[in-house]
């Protein structure tokens, strides 16, 4: 966690061990946060007017993906983040909207698939287009292409770092 203040000697516990933020650390690490959370914000709120929420938007890109565009729950819940219980409630929602369907895992007989429908697939492909215009007006635009490449390099290993700690459970 960060310092609330310039100075290591009033930070949470003001310890020698800590290696607290510089001050440029910390502008870069809260313009994360801001790009974040906003953008998630955003796109979300542009996500609406199709009655999806980013996470229903990602499910049904996830299982767009996957042959037969179908994925086991649990696989689903890791693919998305999403704890089994959380995922099991929004599938319900997205049920209940024609997105998709849960079927039966076949030699499992408490493993279940979550299936993308016809109108699911119908829905992706009419709001991927806004979408992907959204993502690129609110981020990569901001970018040049230098800079896509640079982001790139130095987001890729911290999203593989912390996909290793996820896989240790």
């Amino acid at each position: 966690m960060d310092s609330p203040s310039a100075s290591p000697a009033v930070g949470p516990g003001a310890d020698e061990e800590t290696p607290w933020l510089t001050a440029q650390e910390q502008r870069l690490w809260r313009a994360h946060l801001d790009v974040s959370r906003l953008l998630e914000y955003q796109l979300g709120r542009e996500l609406q007017p199709y009655g999806l929420a980013m996470n229903d938007y990602e499910i049904l890109v996830v299982l767009s993906e996957e042959p037969k565009r179908r994925m086991r729950m649990t696989d689903l819940a890791t693919a998305t983040l999403q704890s089994k219980s959380r995922l099991s409630h929004q599938v319900t929602r997205m049920e209940k909207a024609g997105l998709l369907v849960r079927e039966g895992c076949p030699g499992d007989r408490r493993g279940l698939y979550a299936v993308l429908t016809d109108a699911g697939w119908e829905t992706l492909r009419k709001v991927a287009p806004a979408h992907v215009r959204s993502v690129r007006h609110h981020f990569v635009d901001r970018f040049d292409a230098d800079q896509v490449s640079a982001l790139y390099e130095a987001l890729a290993p911290v999203a593989e770092h912390l996909r290793a700690l996820r896989g240790r459970g």
